[in-house]
Protein backbone atom coordinates (compact mmCIF):
# COMPACT_ATOMS: atom_id res chain seq x y z
CA UNK A 1 0.00 0.00 0.00
CA UNK A 2 1.11 3.61 -0.81
CA UNK A 3 2.44 5.59 1.65
CA UNK A 4 1.92 9.51 2.53
CA UNK A 5 5.32 11.42 1.76
CA UNK A 6 5.23 13.68 4.85
CA UNK A 7 7.78 16.73 3.24
CA UNK A 8 10.43 18.53 5.65
CA UNK A 9 11.88 21.74 4.64
CA UNK A 10 15.55 22.95 5.40
CA UNK A 11 17.09 26.05 4.89
CA UNK A 12 17.75 27.19 1.47
CA UNK A 13 18.90 30.06 -0.89
CA UNK A 14 16.19 31.87 -1.38
CA UNK A 15 15.74 31.15 -5.27
CA UNK A 16 15.15 27.44 -4.01
CA UNK A 17 12.23 27.42 -2.07
CA UNK A 18 11.94 23.63 -2.58
CA UNK A 19 10.62 20.64 0.37
CA UNK A 20 12.07 17.77 0.43
CA UNK A 21 10.39 14.54 2.03
CA UNK A 22 10.90 13.08 5.47
CA UNK A 23 10.55 9.28 4.37
CA UNK A 24 10.59 7.18 1.07
CA UNK A 25 7.58 6.49 -0.88
CA UNK A 26 7.19 2.69 -0.09
CA UNK A 27 5.33 0.40 -2.56
CA UNK A 28 3.67 -3.28 -1.35
CA UNK A 29 3.21 -4.63 -4.70
CA UNK A 30 2.98 -8.33 -2.94
CA UNK A 31 6.37 -9.33 -4.43
CA UNK A 32 9.29 -10.49 -2.04
CA UNK A 33 12.10 -8.44 -4.02
CA UNK A 34 15.47 -9.34 -3.76
CA UNK A 35 18.58 -8.30 -1.10
CA UNK A 36 20.59 -6.39 -3.20
CA UNK A 37 17.69 -3.84 -4.53
CA UNK A 38 16.58 -3.05 -0.86
CA UNK A 39 19.98 -2.62 -0.06
CA UNK A 40 20.18 -0.22 -3.06
CA UNK A 41 16.74 1.35 -2.10
CA UNK A 42 18.17 1.94 1.70
CA UNK A 43 21.30 3.34 0.31
CA UNK A 44 19.31 5.64 -2.15
CA UNK A 45 17.78 7.24 0.30
CA UNK A 46 20.53 8.15 2.59
CA UNK A 47 22.52 9.25 -0.28
CA UNK A 48 19.19 11.41 -1.69
CA UNK A 49 19.13 13.13 2.58
CA UNK A 50 22.53 14.23 1.94
CA UNK A 51 23.02 15.77 -1.61
CA UNK A 52 22.15 19.67 -1.66
CA UNK A 53 19.58 21.12 -3.18
CA UNK A 54 19.63 21.90 -6.54
CA UNK A 55 20.22 26.33 -6.71
CA UNK A 56 20.76 28.05 -9.50
CA UNK A 57 24.28 28.79 -8.35
CA UNK A 58 25.61 25.91 -9.41
CA UNK A 59 26.08 25.74 -13.88
CA UNK A 60 24.03 22.83 -14.35
CA UNK A 61 20.60 24.61 -12.99
CA UNK A 62 21.43 28.52 -14.60
CA UNK A 63 18.24 29.85 -15.79
CA UNK A 64 16.03 27.08 -14.03
CA UNK A 65 13.31 28.54 -12.49
CA UNK A 66 13.44 26.30 -9.08
CA UNK A 67 10.30 28.14 -7.76
CA UNK A 68 8.40 26.36 -9.30
CA UNK A 69 9.03 23.39 -8.35
CA UNK A 70 7.48 22.62 -4.79
CA UNK A 71 7.63 19.12 -3.27
CA UNK A 72 5.15 20.25 -0.08
CA UNK A 73 1.99 18.54 -1.61
CA UNK A 74 3.53 15.57 -3.28
CA UNK A 75 2.19 12.63 -2.04
CA UNK A 76 3.03 8.59 -3.40
CA UNK A 77 0.27 7.66 -5.62
CA UNK A 78 -2.68 5.15 -4.62
CA UNK A 79 -4.28 3.11 -7.11
CA UNK A 80 -6.73 5.34 -9.29
CA UNK A 81 -10.57 4.63 -9.50
CA UNK A 82 -10.41 5.46 -13.37
CA UNK A 83 -7.62 3.06 -14.74
CA UNK A 84 -9.83 1.67 -16.81
CA UNK A 85 -11.33 4.40 -18.32
CA UNK A 86 -7.76 5.70 -18.92
CA UNK A 87 -7.21 1.69 -20.54
CA UNK A 88 -9.60 2.40 -22.84
CA UNK A 89 -8.01 6.13 -23.68
CA UNK A 90 -4.68 4.54 -24.49
CA UNK A 91 -5.78 1.56 -26.84
CA UNK A 92 -7.71 3.99 -28.96
CA UNK A 93 -4.99 5.47 -30.03
CA UNK A 94 -2.84 3.44 -33.14
CA UNK A 95 -2.26 1.06 -29.99
CA UNK A 96 -2.82 -2.13 -33.11
CA UNK A 97 0.38 -0.64 -34.44
CA UNK A 98 2.81 -2.03 -32.09
CA UNK A 99 4.18 -5.11 -30.72
CA UNK A 100 3.20 -4.82 -27.84
CA UNK A 101 1.56 -2.31 -25.17
CA UNK A 102 1.81 -1.16 -21.40
CA UNK A 103 -0.63 1.11 -19.74
CA UNK A 104 0.70 1.69 -15.96
CA UNK A 105 -1.35 3.96 -13.73
CA UNK A 106 0.07 5.39 -10.52
CA UNK A 107 2.68 3.23 -10.55
CA UNK A 108 0.84 0.02 -10.63
CA UNK A 109 0.73 -2.16 -14.72
CA UNK A 110 -3.45 -2.46 -15.24
CA UNK A 111 -3.31 -3.76 -19.08
CA UNK A 112 -0.57 -5.57 -21.06
CA UNK A 113 -1.37 -7.04 -24.32
CA UNK A 114 1.79 -8.80 -26.38
CA UNK A 115 0.66 -8.44 -29.96
CA UNK A 116 4.21 -10.26 -31.49
CA UNK A 117 7.45 -10.30 -29.72
CA UNK A 118 10.53 -12.79 -30.75
CA UNK A 119 11.46 -16.01 -28.81
CA UNK A 120 13.58 -15.26 -26.12
CA UNK A 121 12.40 -11.88 -25.67
CA UNK A 122 12.07 -10.48 -21.98
CA UNK A 123 9.24 -7.75 -21.59
CA UNK A 124 8.33 -7.47 -18.15
CA UNK A 125 7.02 -5.06 -15.43
CA UNK A 126 10.08 -4.13 -13.77
CA UNK A 127 8.83 -5.21 -10.28
CA UNK A 128 8.60 -8.54 -11.57
CA UNK A 129 11.65 -8.73 -13.60
CA UNK A 130 13.13 -8.31 -9.85
CA UNK A 131 11.89 -11.34 -8.53
CA UNK A 132 12.38 -13.36 -12.25
CA UNK A 133 15.85 -12.15 -13.68
CA UNK A 134 17.10 -10.02 -10.75
CA UNK A 135 20.92 -10.44 -12.10
CA UNK A 136 19.70 -9.34 -15.37
CA UNK A 137 18.42 -6.32 -14.02
CA UNK A 138 21.10 -5.45 -11.87
CA UNK A 139 23.73 -5.90 -14.28
CA UNK A 140 22.08 -2.70 -16.04
CA UNK A 141 20.08 -1.33 -13.46
CA UNK A 142 21.18 2.95 -12.69
CA UNK A 143 24.71 2.55 -13.23
CA UNK A 144 25.29 6.16 -14.36
CA UNK A 145 26.31 8.46 -11.67
CA UNK A 146 24.89 11.59 -13.29
CA UNK A 147 26.94 14.72 -13.80
CA UNK A 148 24.12 17.26 -15.42
CA UNK A 149 22.63 18.39 -11.98
CA UNK A 150 19.73 15.52 -11.52
CA UNK A 151 22.01 13.40 -9.08
CA UNK A 152 19.29 13.71 -5.95
CA UNK A 153 16.36 13.26 -8.49
CA UNK A 154 18.04 10.13 -9.31
CA UNK A 155 18.23 9.21 -5.40
CA UNK A 156 15.44 9.41 -4.93
CA UNK A 157 13.75 7.46 -7.73
CA UNK A 158 16.42 4.74 -7.14
CA UNK A 159 14.81 4.77 -3.43
CA UNK A 160 11.25 4.35 -4.71
CA UNK A 161 10.77 3.18 -7.96
CA UNK A 162 9.01 -0.44 -8.70
CA UNK A 163 7.06 1.09 -11.71
CA UNK A 164 8.05 0.28 -15.58
CA UNK A 165 9.13 -2.07 -18.03
CA UNK A 166 12.23 -4.04 -18.35
CA UNK A 167 12.77 -5.16 -21.62
CA UNK A 168 15.99 -7.40 -23.20
CA UNK A 169 16.41 -8.13 -26.45
CA UNK A 170 18.90 -11.36 -26.91
CA UNK A 171 21.72 -11.54 -29.32
CA UNK A 172 20.36 -11.09 -33.00
CA UNK A 173 16.75 -11.23 -31.86
CA UNK A 174 14.35 -8.64 -34.02
CA UNK A 175 10.56 -6.85 -33.76
CA UNK A 176 9.43 -5.89 -36.92
CA UNK A 177 6.93 -3.39 -34.37
CA UNK A 178 7.80 -1.20 -31.62
CA UNK A 179 6.97 -1.34 -28.06
CA UNK A 180 4.60 0.84 -26.23
CA UNK A 181 3.81 1.98 -22.81
CA UNK A 182 1.65 4.46 -21.16
CA UNK A 183 2.38 6.29 -18.07
CA UNK A 184 -0.57 7.74 -16.69
CA UNK A 185 -0.29 9.89 -13.17
CA UNK A 186 -4.05 10.08 -11.69
CA UNK A 187 -5.06 12.83 -8.60
CA UNK A 188 -3.38 16.07 -7.50
CA UNK A 189 -0.04 15.89 -5.84
CA UNK A 190 0.07 12.25 -6.59
CA UNK A 191 3.26 11.58 -7.64
CA UNK A 192 4.90 8.41 -9.89
CA UNK A 193 8.41 6.96 -10.53
CA UNK A 194 8.74 5.04 -14.05
CA UNK A 195 11.55 3.31 -14.76
CA UNK A 196 12.57 2.05 -18.31
CA UNK A 197 15.03 -0.32 -19.06
CA UNK A 198 16.13 -1.81 -22.43
CA UNK A 199 19.15 -3.93 -23.33
CA UNK A 200 19.80 -4.61 -26.77
CA UNK A 201 22.42 -7.51 -26.78
CA UNK A 202 24.72 -7.90 -29.66
CA UNK A 203 23.40 -7.25 -33.25
CA UNK A 204 19.40 -6.91 -31.86
CA UNK A 205 17.26 -4.35 -33.15
CA UNK A 206 14.28 -3.09 -30.48
CA UNK A 207 12.21 0.27 -30.69
CA UNK A 208 10.68 1.87 -28.09
CA UNK A 209 7.96 4.34 -27.62
CA UNK A 210 7.04 5.56 -23.81
CA UNK A 211 4.53 8.27 -23.20
CA UNK A 212 3.84 10.13 -19.81
CA UNK A 213 0.17 11.74 -19.17
CA UNK A 214 -2.00 12.58 -16.78
CA UNK A 215 -5.94 12.01 -16.46
CA UNK A 216 -7.30 15.20 -16.48
CA UNK A 217 -6.36 18.61 -17.66
CA UNK A 218 -6.08 20.41 -14.10
CA UNK A 219 -3.95 17.95 -11.63
CA UNK A 220 -0.98 18.59 -9.88
CA UNK A 221 1.17 15.52 -10.56
CA UNK A 222 4.83 14.58 -10.89
CA UNK A 223 6.74 11.96 -12.22
CA UNK A 224 10.00 11.41 -11.72
CA UNK A 225 10.98 9.35 -14.66
CA UNK A 226 14.55 7.49 -15.31
CA UNK A 227 15.57 5.51 -18.35
CA UNK A 228 18.50 3.26 -19.40
CA UNK A 229 19.54 2.26 -22.30
CA UNK A 230 22.13 -0.54 -23.52
CA UNK A 231 22.95 -1.05 -27.01
CA UNK A 232 25.51 -3.68 -27.13
CA UNK A 233 27.76 -5.59 -30.11
CA UNK A 234 26.29 -4.18 -33.41
CA UNK A 235 22.78 -3.49 -32.11
CA UNK A 236 20.55 -0.80 -33.14
CA UNK A 237 18.33 0.46 -30.41
CA UNK A 238 15.66 3.27 -30.58
CA UNK A 239 13.73 4.81 -27.79
CA UNK A 240 11.09 7.92 -27.50
CA UNK A 241 9.78 9.85 -24.69
CA UNK A 242 6.43 11.59 -25.66
CA UNK A 243 5.89 13.93 -22.61
CA UNK A 244 2.08 14.84 -23.57
CA UNK A 245 0.44 15.70 -19.52
CA UNK A 246 -1.90 18.74 -18.82
CA UNK A 247 -0.15 21.82 -19.42
CA UNK A 248 -0.85 23.89 -16.08
CA UNK A 249 -0.18 22.31 -12.91
CA UNK A 250 2.41 18.87 -13.84
CA UNK A 251 6.09 18.99 -13.26
CA UNK A 252 8.27 15.96 -15.21
CA UNK A 253 11.64 14.90 -14.55
CA UNK A 254 13.25 12.39 -16.85
CA UNK A 255 17.22 11.13 -16.68
CA UNK A 256 17.92 9.15 -19.66
CA UNK A 257 21.43 7.02 -19.70
CA UNK A 258 22.43 5.71 -23.32
CA UNK A 259 25.71 3.35 -23.33
CA UNK A 260 27.03 2.60 -26.57
CA UNK A 261 28.56 -0.41 -27.49
CA UNK A 262 30.71 -1.16 -30.67
CA UNK A 263 29.05 -0.55 -34.05
CA UNK A 264 25.79 -0.32 -31.77
CA UNK A 265 23.40 2.70 -32.42
CA UNK A 266 21.08 4.15 -30.38
CA UNK A 267 18.31 6.63 -31.11
CA UNK A 268 16.76 8.48 -28.28
CA UNK A 269 14.56 11.29 -28.79
CA UNK A 270 12.00 13.86 -26.34
CA UNK A 271 8.81 15.27 -27.39
CA UNK A 272 7.22 17.70 -24.74
CA UNK A 273 4.26 19.10 -25.49
CA UNK A 274 2.75 18.96 -21.90
CA UNK A 275 3.62 20.19 -18.09
CA UNK A 276 4.01 23.34 -16.36
CA UNK A 277 7.64 22.57 -15.82
CA UNK A 278 10.53 19.90 -17.25
CA UNK A 279 13.69 18.99 -16.65
CA UNK A 280 15.45 16.43 -18.93
CA UNK A 281 19.11 14.94 -18.68
CA UNK A 282 19.97 12.56 -21.29
CA UNK A 283 23.68 11.11 -21.27
CA UNK A 284 25.00 9.31 -24.17
CA UNK A 285 28.30 7.51 -23.74
CA UNK A 286 30.06 6.24 -27.18
CA UNK A 287 31.84 3.41 -25.44
CA UNK A 288 33.27 1.30 -27.77
CA UNK A 289 35.19 1.89 -31.90
CA UNK A 290 32.02 2.48 -34.20
CA UNK A 291 29.55 3.35 -31.58
CA UNK A 292 26.95 6.18 -32.22
CA UNK A 293 23.54 7.53 -31.09
CA UNK A 294 21.85 10.16 -32.12
CA UNK A 295 19.47 12.40 -29.92
CA UNK A 296 16.70 14.42 -30.58
CA UNK A 297 14.55 16.61 -29.45
CA UNK A 298 10.91 18.60 -30.52
CA UNK A 299 9.09 20.75 -28.24
CA UNK A 300 6.13 23.12 -28.52
CA UNK A 301 5.81 25.07 -25.58
CA UNK A 302 3.32 28.01 -24.75
CA UNK A 303 1.53 29.80 -21.46
CA UNK A 304 4.16 30.07 -18.97
CA UNK A 305 5.58 26.11 -19.47
CA UNK A 306 8.94 25.82 -19.10
CA UNK A 307 11.28 23.07 -20.64
CA UNK A 308 14.73 22.60 -19.05
CA UNK A 309 17.33 19.84 -20.91
CA UNK A 310 20.90 19.06 -20.40
CA UNK A 311 22.45 16.76 -22.46
CA UNK A 312 26.33 14.95 -22.60
CA UNK A 313 27.86 12.97 -25.26
CA UNK A 314 30.76 11.39 -24.07
CA UNK A 315 33.09 9.86 -26.50
CA UNK A 316 35.21 7.49 -24.92
CA UNK A 317 36.66 5.55 -27.66
CA UNK A 318 38.09 6.02 -31.36
CA UNK A 319 35.96 6.34 -34.10
CA UNK A 320 32.65 7.23 -32.47
CA UNK A 321 30.05 9.57 -33.73
CA UNK A 322 27.08 11.09 -32.48
CA UNK A 323 24.50 13.29 -33.61
CA UNK A 324 22.29 16.25 -31.36
CA UNK A 325 19.52 18.27 -32.78
CA UNK A 326 17.02 19.81 -30.47
CA UNK A 327 14.17 21.81 -31.73
CA UNK A 328 11.83 24.63 -29.73
CA UNK A 329 8.78 26.22 -30.62
CA UNK A 330 7.69 28.94 -28.20
CA UNK A 331 4.33 30.78 -27.60
CA UNK A 332 3.62 32.91 -25.43
CA UNK A 333 5.53 33.65 -22.28
CA UNK A 334 7.07 30.12 -22.57
CA UNK A 335 10.66 29.24 -22.01
CA UNK A 336 13.30 26.89 -23.02
CA UNK A 337 16.52 26.20 -21.68
CA UNK A 338 19.19 23.99 -23.38
CA UNK A 339 22.89 22.87 -22.24
CA UNK A 340 24.52 20.59 -24.39
CA UNK A 341 27.91 19.57 -23.70
CA UNK A 342 30.38 17.29 -26.32
CA UNK A 343 33.30 15.88 -24.34
CA UNK A 344 36.14 13.98 -26.29
CA UNK A 345 38.11 11.98 -23.66
CA UNK A 346 41.42 11.85 -24.01
CA UNK A 347 42.21 9.11 -27.14
CA UNK A 348 39.46 9.18 -28.50
CA UNK A 349 40.86 10.04 -32.24
CA UNK A 350 38.47 10.28 -35.29
CA UNK A 351 35.43 11.51 -33.79
CA UNK A 352 32.47 13.11 -35.39
CA UNK A 353 30.31 14.87 -32.81
CA UNK A 354 27.48 17.24 -33.68
CA UNK A 355 25.02 19.82 -31.56
CA UNK A 356 22.53 21.92 -33.10
CA UNK A 357 19.79 23.13 -31.14
CA UNK A 358 17.27 25.24 -32.84
CA UNK A 359 14.46 28.09 -31.59
CA UNK A 360 11.41 29.36 -33.26
CA UNK A 361 10.08 32.15 -31.32
CA UNK A 362 6.00 32.51 -31.76
CA UNK A 363 5.86 35.47 -29.98
CA UNK A 364 8.22 38.58 -28.30
CA UNK A 365 8.21 37.33 -24.92
CA UNK A 366 8.90 33.88 -25.50
CA UNK A 367 12.64 32.87 -24.26
CA UNK A 368 14.68 30.43 -25.39
CA UNK A 369 18.27 30.10 -23.80
CA UNK A 370 20.94 28.16 -25.09
CA UNK A 371 24.26 26.66 -23.45
CA UNK A 372 26.40 24.73 -26.27
CA UNK A 373 29.68 23.90 -25.44
CA UNK A 374 33.11 21.34 -26.61
CA UNK A 375 35.25 20.05 -24.48
CA UNK A 376 38.14 18.15 -26.52
CA UNK A 377 41.03 16.15 -25.65
CA UNK A 378 41.79 13.92 -28.50
CA UNK A 379 43.27 14.64 -32.23
CA UNK A 380 41.68 14.44 -36.24
CA UNK A 381 38.30 15.15 -34.50
CA UNK A 382 35.05 17.18 -36.17
CA UNK A 383 32.43 18.53 -33.94
CA UNK A 384 30.86 21.17 -34.01
CA UNK A 385 28.25 23.04 -31.88
CA UNK A 386 25.55 25.96 -32.12
CA UNK A 387 22.20 27.44 -31.54
CA UNK A 388 19.77 30.16 -33.50
CA UNK A 389 16.79 31.70 -32.45
CA UNK A 390 14.39 33.69 -35.05
CA UNK A 391 10.78 34.52 -35.31
CA UNK A 392 8.85 33.10 -38.06
CA UNK A 393 9.28 35.75 -41.25
CA UNK A 394 6.25 38.29 -42.52
CA UNK A 395 7.06 36.98 -45.71
CA UNK A 396 6.10 33.57 -45.19
CA UNK A 397 3.51 34.60 -43.51
CA UNK A 398 2.47 36.09 -46.54
CA UNK A 399 3.08 33.25 -48.47
CA UNK A 400 0.57 31.25 -47.33
CA UNK A 401 -2.22 34.20 -46.66
CA UNK A 402 -2.02 34.84 -50.43
CA UNK A 403 -2.84 31.05 -50.87
CA UNK A 404 -5.89 31.53 -48.85
CA UNK A 405 -4.36 30.65 -45.28
CA UNK A 406 -5.27 32.76 -42.28
CA UNK A 407 -1.91 34.34 -40.56
CA UNK A 408 -2.39 32.29 -37.38
CA UNK A 409 -2.95 28.96 -39.30
CA UNK A 410 -0.18 30.06 -41.08
CA UNK A 411 1.96 30.58 -38.33
CA UNK A 412 1.60 26.54 -36.94
CA UNK A 413 1.73 25.06 -40.07
CA UNK A 414 5.24 26.41 -39.86
CA UNK A 415 6.03 25.71 -36.67
CA UNK A 416 5.12 22.34 -37.57
CA UNK A 417 7.00 21.90 -40.51
CA UNK A 418 9.95 23.12 -37.82
CA UNK A 419 9.69 20.61 -35.38
CA UNK A 420 9.40 17.69 -37.94
CA UNK A 421 12.34 17.37 -38.75
CA UNK A 422 13.32 15.93 -35.53
CA UNK A 423 9.82 13.38 -35.84
CA UNK A 424 11.25 12.26 -39.41
CA UNK A 425 14.85 11.31 -38.27
CA UNK A 426 12.80 8.48 -36.58
CA UNK A 427 13.03 4.88 -38.34
CA UNK A 428 9.55 3.37 -37.54
CA UNK A 429 6.35 4.91 -39.18
CA UNK A 430 4.03 4.16 -36.51
CA UNK A 431 6.31 6.39 -33.98
CA UNK A 432 6.24 9.18 -36.42
CA UNK A 433 2.31 8.93 -36.88
CA UNK A 434 1.72 8.63 -33.46
CA UNK A 435 4.06 11.67 -32.69
CA UNK A 436 2.54 13.20 -35.59
CA UNK A 437 -0.83 13.18 -33.94
CA UNK A 438 -0.27 14.49 -30.92
CA UNK A 439 1.54 17.46 -32.00
CA UNK A 440 -1.20 18.00 -34.44
CA UNK A 441 -3.47 17.92 -31.44
CA UNK A 442 -1.26 20.93 -29.83
CA UNK A 443 -1.53 22.82 -32.28
CA UNK A 444 -4.99 22.96 -32.35
CA UNK A 445 -5.59 23.48 -28.65
CA UNK A 446 -3.32 26.94 -29.60
CA UNK A 447 -6.12 28.69 -31.98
Amino acid sequence: MATTLTPTTSSMAEESPVSWFAAPPVFDLGLELPDWYLKLQETSWQTFLTLPEPARTDQNWRFSDLKKVRFSELQAARPAENAEALVQRAKAERAEDFAAHFVFVNNRLVHSEINELPAGVICLPLNEALVECGDLVRNHFMKEEGSLGGAKFAALHAAATLSGLFIYFPQGSTCNSPILTHHFASGDFNCVFPHMLVVAEDQAEVSVLETFETAADDEQTFFFANTDLIANNGANLQYVALQDESDHGPKHIQLNSSRVGRDANIKAAFVNLGAAWVRQEAIARMMEEGSDCQVFSANLANGIQEYDQRTLQSHEAQHTTSDLLFKNALYDQARTIFAGLIEVQAGSHHTDSYQTCRNLLGSDQAEANAMPGLEIDADQVKCSHGSTSGQISDEEIFYLQARGIPAEQARQIISLGFLNESITRLKSESVQNYLFDRVARKFKSLS
